[in-house]
């Protein structure tokens, strides 16, 4: 899978670009504040329907503008699709898929994208939030449908939150709250099937992340990661514990049991890698993870998503570097962004792609370089 071409229309600092990439590597290069990452964001909102900086898709309007728009041409096997995304500043926004209107939830269905980027550190160091919606992007990308499915936990969640703070308020009792039990159901139902998909999905990605880590660290440490979970495994299980928390849930206001209190542990030869970590190894395991998605979407597509490494060589040792590049190299297509082009390795400069101040100003081929 590749992305051959990229038209963006008063998103963030740009007013009009327009782009193509090649096969292989793909360096965005210039200096910092100048539009590289607003370029790869544009296709990881397509590939994830969010942007991985902001909470809310405002900020991607360019300033003053009521729209923006992002449109790219995705090439898989012999098949491409355009794919064309409106960002409205009022009211839904809006995508098309070869000029027929389809869900955002359904884009990852055309266009994979596994990134990285600076902020991805805080998926071994930060709080569980961000383990959560890796795990859950990753499970979106490879069965688009389950986007609709944590759509509607997240619903079920405000629900019970708000009946839960009006009966604290009220000082209610637990068997007066007769209304809860429609939305214990719900919470029942999506959340034994979120549970089930993200333990699931860490136990095919643990061989990945393991293999991964020993390549980018260049040691024998081993990498294992694991879900934490409250959701018992059955229905039955799961409506008892509801039940025998709800006047704690009750005194608090808030949902204490489902599987938005799950955790992703992450495990470095047995220790908390949160904890016991150094800077170097918890870069190598946040690398880890993504290469591992990568190469689980790879095995479950028959194809390989893009690659997008976002402005983290300056970050890396030049071992890591080296290590990161022979394993991103591998893949078909790879987006780079750099403030300084000798940071990056010579393998991932194929194709060089200067920005500045929101404008593409030069391609160039790196047959100098050989």
């Amino acid at each position: 899978m590749r992305v051959s071409r990229l038209t963006l229309t008063d998103f963030r600092n740009y007013r009009s670009a327009d782009v193509e990439f090649a096969p292989g590597a793909n360096l965005l290069v210039g200096r910092n504040g100048q539009g590289k990452t607003n370029m790869v964001e544009s296709l990881v909102w397509i590939a994830t329907g969010s942007s991985h900086r902001v909470p809310t898709d405002v900020a991607l309007i360019r300033a003053g503008e009521a729209r923006a728009i992002v449109r790219t041409t995705v090439t898989n096997d012999e098949r491409s699709f355009q794919l064309d995304v409106e960002l409205n500043l009022r009211g839904a926004n809006r995508a098309q898929a070869n000029g027929q209107n389809v869900r955002i939830r359904d884009l990852p269905r055309y266009l994979q994208a596994v990134l990285f980027s600076p902020e991805d550190l805080q998926l071994v160091r930060a709080d569980p939030g961000g383990r959560r919606r890796f795990l859950d992007e990753l499970a979106v990308m490879r069965a688009p449908r389950l986007a609709g499915v944590h759509s509607d936990l997240d619903r079920v969640l405000k629900q019970r939150n708000s009946l839960l703070k009006s009966a604290r308020a009220a000082r209610m009792r637990p068997d007066e709250m007769t209304t809860l039990e429609v939305w214990d159901g719900r919470l029942i139902e999506l959340g034994l099937e979120v549970m089930r998909t993200r333990r699931a999905l860490v136990a095919e990605l643990q061989p990945h992340v393991d293999a991964a880590y020993r390549l980018v660290a260049g040691d024998e440490h081993e990498a294992r990661i694991e879900l934490v979970t409250n959701v018992p495994g059955t229905a039955e299980e799961f409506g008892a514990l509801l039940a025998a928390r709800r006047r704690d849930e009750l005194d608090r206001g808030v949902s204490l049991v489902g599987p938005h209190r799950d955790d992703l542990e992450l495990h470095l030869n047995d220790l908390l890698a949160r904890h016991y970590a150094s800077h170097g190894e918890s870069w190598s395991f946040a690398l880890a993870l993504r290469l591992a998605s990568a190469e689980l979407l790879r095995d479950g597509s028959g194809g390989d998503p893009v690659m997008i490494l976002d402005d983290v060589f300056a970050e890396l040792d030049a071992g890591r570097r080296q290590r990161l590049a022979e394993a991103a190299g591998g893949f078909e297509q790879v987006l780079i962004t750099a403030a300084v082009e000798g940071d990056v390795p010579g393998v991932l400069r194929d194709h060089r792609i200067r920005i500045d101040q929101g404008r593409v100003v030069e391609h160039e081929e790196a047959a100098d370089d050989a």
